[in-house]
């Protein structure tokens, strides 16, 4: 187990990253971190998770995430590392030892690092150091003040040892690899004067002053735009030495010290480890063999290649540091080879000692070479005499290293399986390009080497058109442009799957493109189609798949039957039957296969072709698999309404054959719940259509009532079809309780569209049916609804008469939920029709059953019309007041139909700017979320 700081907040397991959730939760481990075995009161959690007005109930919030956290550190058995998440009366106190913390170990490398006697040992401390950082201090957590404070103070700490090491490199003579990482930082840091300083002087002792001089002048630009200030000393005094060409003395002559630390001794002359010159067997001057010619090992260059731009830059970006390790990694036949192969070959003159290939087949069927192999072909290419290669790997790879030393070469090793089988593989030389293809994301690589990862992603759908037209001509593609672009979108946009289908259609010149994507079309068959020989997308597929465990595995093959497009651990859990934890896991070594890809922290997808593969591998499991992710929906859907709208819910009778999941999401607040609510419409409706499809309709229209706090709260955006799919569903199932719940959701939603007639012949059978299931509250919110639409056609008696029967209803079953609902449109309708102290006397009672702070919408709709009430009995002062209250209360709450209705009336006695300001942004909120 270990705790990370230095980069997104996190707990690694054995198993994978624990799914810590919110960013609240994210931000209370980091609180306490912070004060690893120090209790930290609830006071100082409050700020570290809320600004200035944190909510009342942030005591109950923070005990909430205190609970879950607690609950996922023993799920992965924190005990046994001496983990423990105590309360201490007012306070909680994470017990923690300092090793499993990676901002301590950071500090005592730091501490290593001033105790070295040698340069060269002090900056092999400060990289490991620095080397345990993934990104910006506390990344994920809340930008309270607190926390940005910390992180500020890690950062600083941070900068000060990229100085450090910067300052061993000069002490060490090694001025280019000092501007290296200094130079990272100052781009990052532009107006870090102490920074700029340093790269200058590297710079400069590196022979590039014209580059020193041109960074002091861009670095007084921006002080002067930005801040309006001169060069500080140290800025200025480092430019005077470089114009006068008389540096400071360089470090290494006698004794030098790193900023800070104590004295560094150096012996005269010394380059640094591994440069003593020692030539061996092979070595340059050593085995009689000369320079050779430049050797080149690549294969010959791609045909048809199409689009990469970015990626070709951002190689060339990763290439131009101190010995680069560049990582291009993506999923199987997403073109990684091509792409390393073409930029390859761009510019030979880059490397004019060779260029070096090996395929390392860490995915094939025919087995990995050996390090000893690669590196005995590396060797004689570099002009080794057979008989003078070394005979164990060790050797090898140290003579390898010191060939490359004073070289400047590329070495490409393509398709790698994990992190050691490269690392024997890197050069020696500061000059040399490590280009590394692969699958997984090869994480070790990027901590020990400091690789820089280039993620290969789809093309887009030009680029893959472009791509056919570069196997097939021009012609045939600009005869079927539609067609054509079909077929890169079917093949998903994966190199691999086009090349597959230009070969077919290269082979059949009298066929067309649009018979070729018609084929494709059809689900069943389309990976059939996209195999040609022993290539395709199945075979490489196949080979990624293959090497993984065999837990990944069944939850990759179940994740094939997930009917949306998006799924976290728990959706994952749900369909391959296991629990959150075990799928999180499972889910990260698939990201790490490039098999999944996550679009946002613990939302993954699955390429459409891949999703077609997974859904092979077990089609017998598909209609468990989609039961289980029904249940799952109906579960969280639940957690999630009862949260947003508490006591609220339409629909809590669960399916006789229901199978709860093994753990289902929980919500903090309403904002979490609404949040999760939109996030996944689009995934739900996908569920409810597949449960219709698949005759469980019990499912499809619980699924989409059950989303009625999102459906209130945007009721204008377009509901309509997905609630006519769940009336289908339940009358299908002859279920009265079900469809008229359903007929009452769609016909409030009809009627806030305008739609009032359609809205109406929804609306009309709802009270019957609801009597027949004995369903008072259902018949209740049926006369409310029927009342609004009445209202709308100019029939206010009528329409009051059916609020007051729907009234009695709710107070005959002790329902004040459904009290304040009519209550609350029965004041509107009574203010419509000029009895404003009805209205007023209506609200009230309204009022005084609740409604709760976390029901913003019913509040807001009190309050305004109440406010309008006041302003019809002549009290303009009262009625303003609480207008803006509600106009405020809505704004909060990000209920913008609130804010303008609100608004609205406001304006109508007074003209204040600001009102007219508010309603303003309102009203295009409303829109843009429209």
């Amino acid at each position: 187990m270990e705790f990370r700081l230095l980069g997104t907040v996190c707990v690694d397991t054995l198993t994978g990253p624990l799914p810590l959730g919110p960013a609240k939760r994210r931000s209370l481990l980091a609180a306490l971190l912070l004060r690893a075995n120090t209790p930290v009161s609830v006071a100082r959690l409050t700020d570290c998770l809320w600004d200035d007005a944190p909510p009342l109930h942030a005591r109950t919030v923070i005990q909430g995430h205190v609970s879950r956290l607690r609950a996922l550190l023993t799920g992965a058995d924190a005990e046994t590392y001496g983990v423990e998440l105590a309360t201490l009366g007012d306070a909680y106190v994470l017990r923690v030892p300092e090793t499993l913390l990676d901002s301590h170990r950071f500090e005592e490398l730091l501490m290593l690092a001033r105790e070295q006697r040698g340069p060269a040992d002090s900056a092999l401390m400060l990289k490991e150091a620095l080397s345990l950082w993934e990104g910006p201090a506390l990344t994920g957590t809340y930008p309270s003040a607190p926390l940005q404070a910390a992180a500020h103070a890690l950062e600083e700490s941070r900068l000060t040892t990229v100085e450090q090491l910067a300052h061993a490199y000069a002490v060490l003579g090694e001025h280019h690899r000092a501007a290296a990482v200094l130079r990272a930082e100052a781009v990052a840091h532009p107006m870090r004067e102490s920074l700029a300083a340093a790269l200058m002087t590297a710079l400069h002792r590196s022979g590039r002053q014209s580059e020193a001089l041109d960074w002091f002048h861009r670095t007084r630009r921006l002080l002067a735009d930005e801040l309006g200030i001169d060069p500080g000393r140290e800025l200025a005094d480092a430019y005077a030495r470089i114009l006068r060409g008389a540096p400071e003395p360089e470090p290494g002559t006698a004794t030098a010290a790193v900023p800070g630390d104590g004295p560094v001794a150096v012996a005269p002359g010394a380059t640094g480890a591994g440069a003593s010159g020692t030539t061996g067997a092979g070595a340059p001057g050593g085995s009689g063999s000369g320079d050779p010619h430049p050797a080149d090992l690549l294969p010959r260059a791609p045909r048809g290649f199409q689009g990469r731009a970015a990626e070709l830059a951002a190689l060339s970006r990763a290439a131009a540091g101190e010995a680069p390790v560049c990582l291009v990694t993506g999923p199987a036949g997403v073109g990684k080879t091509a792409l390393a192969l073409h930029w390859a070959r761009r510019s030979p003159a880059a490397f004019p000692d060779g260029r070096l290939f090996a395929d390392l087949r860490g995915f094939g069927d025919t087995g990995r070479p050996t390090s000893l192999e690669v590196l005995r072909e590396f060797l004689l290419a570099l002009g080794v005499p057979p008989r003078r290669v070394p005979e164990s790997a060790q050797a090898a790879a140290a003579l390898f290293r010191s060939l490359t030393d004073r070289r400047t070469l590329l070495v490409v090793l393509d398709n790698a399986r994990d992190s050691a089988q490269v690392r024997p593989l890197l050069p020696g030389g500061t000059g040399c390009v490590t280009l590394v293809t692969s699958r997984h994301r090869l994480d070790g690589l990027i901590a020990s080497d400091a690789a820089r990862p280039v993620p290969l992603d789809v093309l887009e759908p030009p680029d893959g058109t472009a791509l056919l037209a570069g196997v097939l001509g021009e012609e045939r593609v600009l005869a079927e442009p539609v067609a054509a672009r079909r077929l890169a979108e079917l093949c998903g946009g994966l190199p691999l799957a086009l090349r597959v289908t230009a070969a077919r259609l290269a082979g059949r010149p009298h066929r067309t493109l649009a018979g070729t994507a018609d084929e494709l079309a059809d689900e069943r068959s389309r990976l059939t189609y996209l195999d040609v020989e022993d290539t395709g997308v199945s075979a490489a597929l196949r080979l990624t798949v293959q090497q993984l465990p065999p837990d990944a595995v069944h939850h990759f093959s179940r994740l094939g039957h997930h009917p949306g497009n998006h799924f976290d651990p728990y959706t994952a859990a749900a369909l391959a039957g296991s629990d959150p934890v075990v799928a999180a896991a499972a889910l990260e070594r698939l990201a790490a296969a490039h098999l999944v890809g996550e679009t946002s922290p613990g939302r993954w997808v699955l390429h459409d072709l891949v999703r077609l593969y997974a859904r092979g591998l077990d089609p017998a499991a598909g209609p468990d698999a989609l039961l289980g992710v029904l249940d799952h929906c109906i579960a969280t859907a639940l957690a999630a309404a009862d949260t947003a709208e508490p006591g609220g819910e339409p629909c809590f009778v669960l399916p006789d054959d229901y199978r709860r999941p093994a753990a289902v999401r929980d919500f903090t607040d309403r904002a979490e719940a609404m949040n999760w609510l939109a996030t996944e419409r689009e995934d739900l409706s996908l569920a409810a259509a597949a449960a219709r499809t698949a005759g469980l309709d019990d499912r499809a229209w619980r699924i989409i009532l059950l989303q009625w706090p999102h459906v209130v709260w945007r009721a204008r955006d377009g509901w309509a079809p997905v609630l006519e799919l769940a009336l289908d569903a339940a009358a299908a199932r002859s279920d009265p309780y079900a469809e008229s719940r359903v007929r009452n959701l769609l016909g409030w939603v009809l009627s806030e569209e305008g739609r009032t007639t359609d809205a109406e012949m929804a609306l009309a059978p709802s009270p019957g049916l609801a009597r027949r299931a004995g369903d008072r509250l259902g018949e209740a919110t049926a006369l409310i609804n029927l009342a609004i639409v009445h209202a709308e056609q100019g029939g206010p008696e009528e329409a009051m008469e059916s609020c007051g029967r729907a009234l009695a209803l709710a107070r005959q079953e002790r329902d004040a939920h459904t009290e304040m609902l009519a209550l609350q449109h029965l004041a509107r309708m009574q203010l419509t029709a000029g009895r404003p102290q009805d209205a007023l006397d209506s609200a009230r009672t309204a009022f005084d059953l609740g409604p709760e702070h976390e029901e913003a919408a019913r509040r807001v709709l009190l309050l305004a019309v109440s406010g309008e009430a006041h302003l019809a009995l002549g009290s303009e002062g009262e009625g303003v007041r609480l207008l803006d209250l509600a106009a405020a209360e809505a704004e909060r709450a990000g209920y913008d139909e609130g804010a303008v209705g609100s608004l609205e009336a406001l304006l109508r006695v007074t003209s204040g700017a600001e009102y007219v300001r508010r309603y303003e942004q309102a009203l295009r909120r409303l829109a843009d979320a429209g």
